[in-house]
Formats: structure tokens, C-alpha cells, sequence
């Protein structure tokens, strides 16, 4: 019996790192310059449109109040439409996407916040460009606070994939429902807990040690 687990509790673990990996990377991608425009368009940010800053952060605190499980089942047809399924890893990844990418934002619009206000000052006293403020003065400040929240993130969504499984989404959550709960099988389930604690861990101990490099404390 344990060698018939064992392929299928790494083929699980393999779907689980491509869930988070890819959901990580376009959340990132979506969600790095929607916390950088709420930043900038807020009434006091150096680029202040409140209609545009109210509209997003609607947005945005919309979507990050609904719980996942709610998400995952409400935008089944969103996501059938862009993957052409609501089953298996690929279908996966659009909930968890827009679950991630408004928090993101959040992490990134905090992070700049952070950033000492004078150092926009000066920059903009010599004659800097609004790109070459955010590109050159703001992330360079903010990264350690940014990489932090985005380690945080990223353990998120290892959750919230476990969590995917309740609709065949695949991986470790969909392996310990399936066979460590459905079937009653604790030889899979707790392999299943041991492996996503382990990552978890992994993860933290990565971020960690990339915020203690760019940290400039």
C-alpha cells in the first residue's frame, strides 16, 4: 500500500507548488502595481486622485472580504470560461489568484506607506520623475516590508490551495480529503499535514532570510 502513496502524495505535492508558484507570480503581477496606484492616488500621495483611490480600494476590500470557499464555488463560471474547467489544478489557480492579488495590493500600498516622506522630497527637489520615485526611492525602501508581506502571502495560498480540494482542485488538500478523510485513510491524511507543515516552514525560513539581506535596519 505505501508504494501506491507514495507517487500519489508526490504527484499531489507537485500540483501544490504549481498552484502557489503560479497564483503567486500573477497575483504579484496584478496586485504590485494596483498597491503602488492606490499609494500614489491617495489625497495625500504625490499623485492624488480620490475617485480613482475610493473606486479601487472598494474593489479591493470586496474581494478580500469574501472567505475563500465562498470565492472558489461563486466564480466557478468565470473560471470555466478562462480555463474551460472548475476541476484540477489549472481551474485552481483563478480563484486563488483573485484571492491573492487584492491582498497583495494591501501589502504593497502598507509597505510604501512605510517609506520615509522625505526621501520623496528629495527626490522630487532634484528634479526626479514620478516613475523614477516609485522605481528608485519608493520599492527600493519598501521591499523589506513588501517581501515580508508577500512570504505571508504565499503561505496564504498554500492554504487556501489545501482548501481547493473541497472542489477537486488538486494537490495535497484535494489528496487528504479525498483518501484521508472521505476514506478514512490517517496514512495518507497525515503525510498530507507533515508535508504542508513542512513547506510552510520552508517558506518562512526563506523569506526571512531574503528580508534580513534587504533589510537596511
Amino acid at each position: 500500500m505505501l508504494s501506491n502513496l507514495v507517487p500519489l502524495i508526490f504527484d499531489s505535492f507537485v500540483e501544490t507548488l504549481i498552484m502557489v508558484a503560479v497564483s503567486s507570480v500573477i497575483g504579484t503581477a496584478l496586485g504590485l502595481p494596483l498597491g503602488i496606484l492606490l499609494f500614489v492616488t491617495d489625497p495625500k500621495g504625490f499623485l492624488p486622485m480620490p475617485a480613482l483611490n475610493v473606486s479601487l480600494g472598494a474593489v479591493v476590500n470586496a474581494l478580500r472580504s469574501i472567505p475563500f470557499i465562498i470565492l472558489l464555488v461563486a466564480i466557478i463560471p468565470f473560471t470555466r470560461l478562462v480555463v474551460g474547467s472548475s476541476i484540477g489544478t489549472a481551474a485552481a489557480i483563478v480563484p486563488l489568484t483573485i484571492s491573492v492579488a487584492p491582498f497583495i495590493a494591501r501589502i504593497v500600498e502598507t509597505s510604501l506607506r512605510e517609506v520615509d516622506k522625505g526621501l520623496v522630497e528629495a527626490a522630487q527637489a532634484m528634479g526626479a520623475t514620478n516613475m523614477q520615485i516609485i522605481t528608485k526611492v519608493l520599492l527600493p525602501e519598501a521591499m523589506p516590508g513588501i517581501l515580508a508581506g508577500l512570504t505571508i502571502a504565499v503561505i496564504s495560498l498554500i492554504g487556501y490551495s489545501a482548501m481547493a480540494g473541497v472542489v477537486g482542485g488538486g494537490g495535497l488538500g484535494d489528496l487528504g480529503i479525498r483518501y484521508g478523510y472521505q476514506r478514512f485513510m490517517p496514512e495518507v491524511m497525515w503525510p498530507v499535514v507533515i508535508i504542508l507543515i513542512i513547506l510552510v516552514q520552508g517558506l518562512q525560513s526563506i523569506g526571512d532570510r531574503l528580508v534580513r539581506k534587504l533589510s537596511h535596519r
